[in-house]
């Protein structure tokens, strides 16, 4: 028997008496049918740039906001991101920080394995799961660790890090074509939908089959803008098209709340540079030559 890793699926928490957050499509139907998607990758408690991607999506004729966890993370006010989500009845994948704060874990689960990056990532964890009520704790325990979901003739798969394991990161990289479309295949799906790099981007894979990566809404990515992104996704004519948008929002606000939480200043500069300036090590080459640090 193979021992389970961080990140991997507990067998157990799938059979949990805990009913799973299933709302809006989900409630009715197991693999529910949409015309547009809008994917919200890592908020990471960016409670300001959710609220404005939340009405641009809207705005944009998305008939299913999705969010693909990690609602908690380097941002101020966690329990804010859980407000906003459940009011607005979005869906929720569980991600690597969802379920540690969940299960009231030691770590965030986050795959990290350099001392530096695991120190910025232990001070963020403990904030937020010091600052997360018992409440959201619970509702989080809910999360499914997957979603399908139909995008007129497309099955797609929405996960966090990957279907093997909620904490892998698929860099594009160092990610090979032939790896992806392995597990969209093993998968039973056309495109596979995930996040937990924090970084946006996408690869076809053959012929109606596709990976996006979200990226992140809760913090730039490493581009020297302090905007964030989303995905919007719908199939036209039996192929996936798909974009990624900008989002604007009050940085300065969300930067004086870090500030007033006590939040290292590192973060704050990020929020406010565009620039990365912790959780660095794990990036590969390439991706990190793009940033300045």
């Amino acid at each position: 028997m193979i021992a389970a890793r961080e990140g991997d699926r507990a067998p157990s928490e799938t059979t949990s008496a805990t009913p799973l957050w299933r709302p809006g499509p989900f409630a009715t139907s197991e693999v529910p049918e949409v015309k547009k998607v809008a994917a919200f990758g890592g908020i990471y408690s960016n409670h300001r740039a959710l609220e404005v991607a939340i009405a641009d999506a809207t705005g944009r004729g998305a008939d299913l906001l999705l969010c693909l966890g990690d609602l908690g993370a380097f941002g101020p006010h966690p329990d804010r991101t859980a407000e906003i989500l459940r009011q607005a009845e979005i869906p929720v994948v569980r991600g690597n920080y969802d379920d540690s704060i969940a299960r009231g874990l030691d770590d965030c689960q986050c795959g990290y394995t350099d001392p530096k990056d695991n120190h910025y990532a232990r001070i963020s964890y403990e904030y937020t799961l010091a600052n997360t009520s018992p409440e959201h704790r619970a509702w989080m325990g809910s999360f499914p660790h997957e979603l399908r979901f139909r995008l007129g003739s497309l099955e797609v798969l929405a996960v966090h890090g990957s279907p093997r394991r909620m904490n892998e990161f698929l860099w594009e990289t160092t990610t090979p074509t032939h790896f992806l479309d392995g597990l969209v295949r093993e998968a039973g799906a056309d495109v596979l939908l995930g996040t937990h790099t924090g970084i946006h981007w996408s690869r076809p894979l053959g012929p109606g089959r596709w990976y996006v990566n979200a990226g992140a809404l809760g913090r730039p990515p490493n581009d020297g803008n302090p905007e964030v992104w989303y995905a919007m996704l719908e199939e036209v004519d039996g192929e996936l098209a798909h974009e990624f948008v900008p989002v604007s929002y009050a940085v300065e606000e969300l930067a004086n709340e870090m500030a007033d939480e006590g939040l290292p200043e590192e973060f704050i500069e990020t929020i406010r540079t565009g620039w990365w300036t912790t959780c660095l090590e794990v990036l590969p080459g390439k991706e990190r030559g793009r940033g300045r640090h």
